[in-house]
């Protein structure tokens, strides 16, 4: 690990345990984001880190982001999340807005004032992303939105929204991307969703009835925006597996603490070797989970993107995330299956790790498919 890469982490590191940690029980209990939160890790540098320095970004590498992410996690996966996905969307902007959507937006995504959404998926549009069905109709000036989108995380926090909708036939060649601002006439949000975790992420519905929307904020080209979307993918797998990365990491840290500290039969559990196995094999699972988004990671900033690694990292590191979290709950005995201790919360997050940024089956195909391409 490079002196700066240390530095940035002790940074966050501080950060987390000052600013995230004391709050994290409560917010999860009242389903509460805070802002503020947000804005004080755009002030460190940390919501623009792989964007170029002239739209207000740090310029590094994905090793560097996973890195701060995994951190992050370790308190809070639902702020870590939220980073990941705004940071997404501006790679999405950089790298297929015009340079006037780029001096619009990117600032002040890049700086933590505002959020950035992705929204892609739909109630019947999930891993199936190409059956999309929210419109977007061609008119003077622009096009009309008419729709909705499901599950979109920081929606109704989020300023910015990158939106996929149909602009031709079936298929994802059918689609474009389009920014949509909070606020915009016939944009909407619907319910909230009350989840088993992510508590402190609002995730909502987008409404979109008769949104116009105008030509200028088409991002790319029409019929660009499954393209768009998909360029994206490798980028988010890698970060979602760093996130999975921290929160096993916290949770093996509590479970080794309370180990050492609970006694029973006149010693501490941690020295019966039922219990020592168990955290063997869970520290193994997090180094090789570490050791596979790293991998990831170096590919991606070295401009050899690797479907096939990412899909890789996202699926160990996320199902070592649920095992790891479960296990600590077990080692916790009772207490851990209640509010006293925070690995329930820890187990409660992991579970949709393993579904978004495309679910762990989905990878499971990724991950053949190139191995089919290697071998005919």
């Amino acid at each position: 690990m490079t002196d700066f890469r240390q530095e940035l982490i002790n940074s966050v590191n501080k950060f987390r345990q000052d600013r995230i940690e004391p709050f994290m029980e409560e917010d999860d209990a009242q389903g509460k984001f805070r802002k503020e939160i947000f804005n004080e890790m755009g002030q460190l540098g940390l919501t623009g880190m792989t964007l170029p320095e002239e739209f207000g970004g740090a310029g590094l590498g994905y090793e560097d982001f996973c890195a701060v992410l995994e951190e992050v996690a370790k308190s809070s996966v639902p702020y870590a999340v939220t980073v990941s996905v705004s940071t997404m969307v501006q790679g999405m902007l950089s790298n297929f807005g015009t340079q006037e959507q780029k001096q619009k937006y990117l600032p002040e995504l890049t700086s933590g004032e505002e959020i950035a959404a992705f929204c892609l998926s739909e109630s019947h549009a999930g891993s199936d992303a190409g059956a999309l069905k929210t419109t977007a109709k061609k008119t003077e000036g622009g096009y009309v939105l008419n729709g909705s989108k499901m599950w979109i995380t920081s929606g109704g926090v989020a300023k910015t929204y990158v939106v996929m909708a149909r602009t031709g036939g079936d298929g994802g060649r059918g689609i474009s991307a389009f920014i949509v601002e909070d606020g915009q006439e016939g944009f909407g949000y619907g319910k909230k969703e009350n989840k088993m975790g992510w508590r402190t992420s609002p995730t909502r519905e987008l409404v979109f009835e008769n949104c116009f929307v105008p030509q200028e904020n088409m991002l790319g080209a029409e019929g660009e925006g499954f393209k768009i979307a998909k360029s994206a993918l490798a980028a988010g797998r890698i970060t979602i597996g760093s996130i999975a990365v921290g929160l096993s990491q916290r949770a093996l840290d509590e479970a080794i603490k309370y180990s050492l500290e609970r006694k029973q039969f006149n010693q501490p559990i941690f020295d019966f070797q039922g219990l020592q196995w168990m955290m063997a094999d869970m520290a193994t699972e997090i180094e090789a989970s570490r050791l596979l988004v790293n991998a990831a990671a170096q590919k991606l900033d070295s401009n050899k993107e690797d479907v096939k690694l990412a899909s890789m990292a996202k699926m160990k590191a996320t199902d070592t995330a649920m095992s790891v979290t479960t296990d600590s709950v077990q080692i916790h005995g009772g207490v851990g299956y209640t509010t006293e201790y925070p690995v329930e919360r820890y187990m409660r997050d992991a579970k949709v790790l393993q579904i978004v940024e495309g679910t762990n089956q989905v990878q499971k195909i990724v991950i053949a498919r190139s191995l089919r391409k290697q071998y005919l």
